[in-house]
């Protein structure tokens, strides 16, 4: 019952707000990722089915019993390697499965290990702000290059949210979202055609091993999985004053992606982008009642799970300028508050800077992404500066 009273309006669109972005901005590929590997319509529907259960049910469940927002979600980078790999190493679903189970494997071993969460307690506060700023502002920049295609939504959208801010700031991105579908649905732009009764069923296809598979899809679904996915979520953690136990929560993932792979879900991982809707202020100015939008993410997902095609329909009808640009709303007051904690200190200013820079770049070098690269170029320069006050110290 104490979920109930923490529960308010702006938590439960916080959460809604989480999977309408998360969903809408990498389902696409997820169903591309599954047709690499000669997926049936049936199968598909699974994927979406074991993937909403398994996001759903690893954020509910852990955000209820510690009363602090866990947020779990795909791995789109992981949807992308499966995409490309899959097409160009000609695997079928059966090895695909396998090399789900594989990749599942590591990721466990790594949350029993603690060898990740080591890792991440050695990087300063100031670069876990500056990568999480520099994740994010490119969902803000989004926001304002909608603009180009729809500048009367973005417009108004921009106008109801200052205003609200001032007016009633904790329902601001409520009052937005709310306005922004009233104005699309004037307009004729809400594509209610893509809305279908029909229910997702699981289909398991038993796992087939093969070293192949396990060097062209495991490692690098693991790889890019840690890097660019748990990586920025730990820092999204970090940098919202959360105290998760962050070993035994990949631990979890690792084994629900291990239990529900046979049915389509490749990876599941940290939310970063749509973890930062949830865990900031804007959910709520308490951050003992944060908890309730995870949960209200979470059961969202099991609903996409459950209700498979219906849901997608329902999500997909928003127009893509109204999802980027209520996204990069919901962002601006945690770019603002990481990019201010990462440059208050001067000597970790040009290193936070630098880490901003490259992780805002959207590089991709081997197939890792900018997320994980921001964090060795910060460290690196960070390395460097102290190094060097050292050695002048020293003489």
């Amino acid at each position: 019952m104490q979920f109930f009273k923490d529960l308010s309006l702006s938590t439960a669109v916080a959460g809604f707000v989480a999977v309408l972005v998360g969903f809408t901005s990498s389902v696409a590929i997820v169903f591309q990722a599954a047709q690499a590997f000669g997926a049936t319509p049936a199968q598909i529907s699974s994927w979406v089915w074991a993937l909403g259960l398994g996001s759903g049910l690893c954020s509910l469940v852990p955000s209820l019993i510690l009363r602090q927002p866990v947020m779990v979600a795909w791995s789109t980078p992981g949807a992308a390697v499966l995409a490309t790999a899959g097409l160009a190493g000609g695997f079928d679903m059966a090895q695909a499965v396998g090399a789900f189970m594989a990749s599942a494997v590591l990721i466990t071993l790594a949350g029993i290990t603690g060898w990740f969460e080591r890792v991440m307690n050695r990087i300063p506060l100031e670069i876990a702000t500056a990568l999480l700023a520099g994740v994010l502002a490119r969902f803000g920049l989004q926001a304002f290059v909608a603009a180009q295609t729809a500048l009367p939504l973005v417009l108004l959208m921009l106008l109801v949210y200052l205003l609200s801010r001032r007016l009633a700031a904790r329902y601001a991105v409520v009052i937005t979202l709310a306005v922004a579908v009233v104005y699309a649905a004037s307009q004729g732009r809400m594509v209610w055609s893509a809305v279908t009764l029909e229910l997702a069923q699981p289909i398991f296809t038993a796992p087939r091993f093969s070293v192949a598979a396990i060097v062209s899809l495991a490692i690098p679904l693991f790889v890019v999985t840690m890097a660019s996915q748990n990586l920025p979520g730990v820092a999204v953690i970090r940098a919202t004053g959360y105290d998760l136990p962050v070993s035994r929560l990949i631990t979890l993932t690792g084994l629900a992606t291990m239990a529900l792979a046979p049915f389509g879900a490749f990876a599941l991982n940290f939310s970063a982008i749509t973890a930062a809707m949830c865990m900031g202020a804007e959910a709520h100015q308490d951050r003992s009642r944060r908890y309730t939008a995870a949960v209200s993410c979470g059961a969202l997902y099991v609903m996409i799970g459950l209700f498979g095609a219906v849901i997608t329909g329902l999500l997909t009808a928003f127009p893509k300028e109204l999802v980027v640009a209520i996204a990069g709303l919901a962002l601006l007051g945690t770019i603002a508050n990481g990019l201010a904690t990462a440059l208050r200190e001067e000597t970790h200013r040009e290193a936070a800077l630098i880490t901003f820079l490259v992780t805002l770049s959207g590089v991709v070098i081997v197939g890792v992404g900018s997320a994980f690269w921001g964090v060795v170029c910060g460290s690196i320069a960070l390395f460097v500066q102290q190094y060097r006050r050292s050695q002048a110290g020293d003489t």
